[in-house]
């Protein structure tokens, strides 16, 4: 089996990529028409809130605790976000089949919580630039790993592969698994209990993911984490139409990335 990249490798993977995806901002920012006087910039710092949208199931980036709290390296960073806006942060529940006609619906100012970007969501918003490069990667109980190293092993009918609706791991299952049984487990939150209690086989979720369920799950291990079967990004969800705060968030995010804190945000969650 592959060895499994160390959280000091993810971590300078991720300055990289996030150096990297500052030539992105350009990109966006073309495509984007200029907004009017409802810039969602000027109305957080009218009110003194950002409202940001997080689903509160997906660890590293984001989980609700019991006490209705949030923790998380997305947590984090809008806590960050809000105090360069010199407002509070008011975190409003989400759920990833729920997730764009939330945000679409004027529920938040910005979506945060290991959110990938797809064409799809592209088309009816914005992202900030990309701070992290991920891809799906697959997850099953250790002694079972060498049976599910390609796609084709996987895709079979005997094996059970378990999924959480609404997002890209959902559609992934969509489009590549034809004959596999898949499971649709709607509590992403014990979702890899069901494969350390062999209800399930597998699991195809985003690589920084099945590191850290490595780490909280040692019976389960990543299959090749260092090449996985997709490649995807993780950016800020922000309305299409609005430049000058999609401006703000990505010139925070540059100074937050060449100034190291960033990184130590990183360090904190996967260190």
């Amino acid at each position: 089996m592959a060895k499994i990249e160390t959280w000091r490798r993810l971590a300078a993977r991720v300055a990289a990529a996030l150096a990297a995806g500052l030539a992105f901002t350009a990109l966006t920012a073309a495509a984007a028409e200029p907004s009017s006087t409802s810039s969602t910039l000027s109305r957080v710092e009218k009110s003194g809130v950002l409202r940001v949208c997080t689903t509160g199931d997906y660890r590293p980036f984001t989980d609700l605790q019991p006490d209705g709290s949030y923790v998380g390296i997305d947590i984090d960073q809008a806590h960050l976000l809000a105090k360069a806006l010199g407002v509070k942060v008011d975190f409003v529940k989400t759920t990833w089949p729920t997730l764009m006609q939330d945000f679409t619906a004027g529920k938040c100012d910005i979506a945060m919580g290991g959110i990938s970007v797809t064409l799809a969501r592209q088309k009816v918003a914005a992202f900030s630039t990309h701070y992290m490069v991920d891809g799906k990667t697959p997850i099953a109980r250790c002694a079972d790993a060498d049976k599910y190293q390609t796609l084709q092993q996987i895709d079979q009918p005997d094996v059970r592969v378990i999924v959480n609706p609404g997002g890209t791991n959902f559609q992934f299952a969509k489009d590549h698994l034809q004959h596999a049984e898949v499971i649709v487990y709607p509590d992403n939150t014990t979702i890899f209990q069901q494969l350390v209690d062999g209800k399930a086989d597998v699991m195809v979720t985003d690589g920084t993911e099945t590191l850290l369920q490595h780490k909280l799950h040692p019976q389960l291990c990543p299959v090749n984490p260092n090449h996985p079967l997709t490649y995807g990004e993780k950016a800020y969800l922000i309305a299409g139409n609005d430049l000058p705060f999609q401006d703000f968030v990505d010139q925070w995010l540059n100074l937050e990335i060449r100034s190291g804190e960033f990184k130590t945000v990183v360090d904190k969650w996967l260190g």
